[in-house]
Formats: C-alpha cells, structure tokens, sequence
C-alpha cells in the first residue's frame, strides 16, 4: 500500500495516515488479517515521527480499524461497532453538509457527488455496503 502524506496541508500528519489507511481498507488494498508495517518501519519509510505514526495507530485502534498486539503489532481487525461508527458519520457529514449550504452547492449535486465516491470505493472492494 502507497502512503502519500502532504507536508504541506493543513490537516495534521497522523489524520493524513490515518486516511490513507482507511482508504486503502476501503479499497481492498489492505484486508482483515493483514498486518500494517510496525511503528518505526513506517515513520522512516515516509519520513515522519515515530509518535506520529503510533498516533495514527492509536485512533485507529479506537475507531474500530486495528488491533494492536506487543507481539504481532498493529493489525487489520474491523470491529463491527456500526452504531458508533453511524453516530460518527453523522457528525462529520452534518459539518459537510453545512459547508455545502454555506456554499450554496445544490443537494442534486451533493447526492451525486457521494453516489460517485461511494460507487467508485465499492468498485476497489469486495464489502458490499
């Protein structure tokens, strides 16, 4: 899996990790099972901080995404929380969908706009949503 970190954006380093992880999940690039490269591995392959990567880690961890064992390291293990992660989305799609009204982007367009990422990460994966 290609981890592709932007020095220069805003967003914070492990949230861009933290992404790109969860993408690659969505994608099928990473599956249930498969182990993520360990803490130091992956800071010196993308040149970043150790704690920055176990950050990510950790959210990932409390969102259901890892497991995380002394032994075998961070590991792929979907937890099949979908209350807290629909109560998640939720939040995160109401600051979206109010920045699109601040920006007056028609609902058509928004609808839309989601049916295309959405079918365009389903035609990456083998979960079916």
């Amino acid at each position: 899996m290609l981890i592709e970190i932007d020095f220069q954006s805003e967003e914070a380093l492990y949230m861009q990790l933290r992404n790109q992880i969860v993408l690659g999940i969505a994608r099928s690039m990473i599956r249930e099972g498969d182990p993520l490269p360990s803490v130091r591995q992956l800071a010196g392959d993308i040149g970043i901080n150790m704690h920055t990567v176990n950050k990510a880690y950790a959210v990932l961890r409390d969102e259901g995404f890892v497991s995380i064992d002394r032994r075998r390291g961070a590991v792929i293990a979907l937890n099949g929380d979908r209350e807290r992660t629909e109560e998640e989305l939720r939040k995160q799609l109401l600051v979206m969908l109010a920045k699109s009204i601040c920006k007056e982007i028609p609902r058509a367009d928004v609808h839309a706009m989601a049916d295309e990422i959405y079918d365009e990460l389903l035609s990456n994966t083998e979960c079916a949503g």
